[in-house]
């Protein structure tokens, strides 16, 4: 008898399972049709949308058996909208051959706005393609007149704000329980103005939170409350020059005011220095940047600091060097910053941040994403030792030589190559 569960189980799963005759076209599958693999990995590719608004090609898992790879990548517009480059890359019968197509958003576009958009720009890509092979013929070609006024023009171009560009921020969130409560409140300024000579980015945010939890002392019986309140205060300016196709100058200043780590007040302010070893208009694609900044920074503390300081100013500087590349064959992010104390060069920080996504071959992936970094700066740690309390809650910082965090990870996937079936019935699951 404890078998009929198990022999109803696997029943009711033979059941469920497709019949198909072998001599049955699937459907999705377009005969002849060009095979294009999708690399996006932006807020705004939803990638069953593109399958249902674009039928005439073959979707394909892998591109190994692609014959057009898309590649998405993503950049901030200095109005506060998104730059996305679509780079089509022939493979197979169409290697060698490469085109670019750019589509900008608005800043108050929807995202379902955004995504028709990348929508038809990604049609327009496939298009040149598509036209030379059997399904070109069956393609239809229209077009929608634009409103008489658009077709006027604008009747000036000058712009009332003269590039500025201003966004608030304001937000809150609680938490209840029967033995802990949360409440947090947080708000953001920013403004920024941009061109392709000059930028400057002013930008300001605030996050405020208390957490209290009850429980029993189990030596006294008494009922206790521990209250934990945290005050993040952090504000910045950035100004710069674009030079060449290569250099950069600019003046950087920041104000802080942490209670994690001891900073009544904190300012950080000085001159800087960038150079790129590509061109800034590879920048979607790949980028290798070396930054210099030297500066000043003054420093009010909450509490006396280990040095007995309840303020200092001190000369500093900092050296980072960083890259970025987006290629049809995987992704690389990688930093490493140098910040120094000048009045004593032993009081330093080195942190390196590297992120790696690689195709290896056909359906297998590798990832390395990992932080490390060697700690000598905390000159702001305070003279009193935490109490518990604030240590398990988090309420202040603690002294440490190090951090590091690490993630890797290893994908294989096989099957069908195509991917054009889009079916989310019952996705949710228990």
């Amino acid at each position: 008898m404890r078998a009929l569960p198990l022999r109803l189980a696997l029943a009711l799963f033979a059941c469920a399972l497709p019949v198909t005759p072998a001599s049955a076209q699937q459907p999705g599958f377009p005969g002849n049709a060009v095979g294009v693999f999708l690399d996006c990995h932006t807020w705004y590719c939803d990638f069953d949308h593109f399958r249902r608004e674009i039928t005439w090609v073959n979707w394909m898992r892998d591109r190994q058996d692609a014959d057009i790879h898309v590649l998405v990548t993503q950049q901030e517009t200095g109005g506060g909208g998104s730059a996305l480059t679509l780079a089509f890359i022939g493979l197979r019968q169409y290697a060698g051959r490469e085109d670019t197509l750019e589509y900008i958003s608005d800043a108050d576009d929807t995202e379902a706005e955004v995504r028709d958009g990348l929508t038809q720009t990604l049609k327009l890509g496939l298009v040149p393609f598509v036209s030379a092979s059997p399904v070109g013929q069956r393609l239809g070609i229209s077009y929608e007149a634009p409103p008489d006024a658009a077709l006027a023009g604008p009747s000036a171009t000058r712009d009332p704000w003269n590039y500025w560009v201003f966004e608030l921020g304001i937000g809150g969130e609680m938490e209840l329980e029967s033995q802990q409560r949360f409440w947090e409140g947080e708000g953001s300024i920013r403004a920024n103005r941009t061109t392709e000579a000059f930028k400057i980015t002013l930008r300001g945010s605030y996050s405020g939170s208390r957490e209290e939890f009850d429980f029993t002392d189990e030596d006294t019986g008494a009922d206790t409350t521990v209250v934990s309140t945290r005050t993040f205060l952090e504000t910045d300016a950035l100004a710069t020059w674009s030079l060449t196709d290569h250099w950069s100058v600019g003046a950087m200043a920041e104000f802080d005011r942490i209670s994690v780590i001891n900073y009544d007040a904190a300012i950080q302010v000085g001159p800087a220095v960038e150079y790129n070893i590509y061109p800034w208009a590879e920048s979607t694609r790949r980028q290798l940047t070396i930054l210099y900044a030297v500066g000043v920074g003054i420093y009010e503390y909450a509490r006396e600091t280990i040095f007995l300081k309840t303020s200092e100013a001190h000369p500093i500087h900092q050296l980072e060097v960083s890259t970025e590349i987006r290629q049809p064959w995987g992704e690389v992010d990688a930093s490493l910053e140098w910040f120094q104390y000048l009045h004593d060069v032993d009081l330093h920080r080195i942190e390196l941040d590297a992120g790696v996504s690689i195709r290896i071959v056909r359906g297998l992936g590798f990832e390395l994403y990992g932080s490390v970094a060697r700690i000598r700066d905390q000159i702001y740690l305070p003279l009193e030792e935490a109490t518990p309390e604030e240590v398990l809650t988090q309420q202040l910082a603690r002294g440490t030589e190090f951090r590091t965090e690490l993630h890797v990870g290893l994908s294989y996937r096989f099957g069908s190559k195509f991917n054009n079936v889009v079916n989310p019935r019952m996705g949710g699951g228990f």
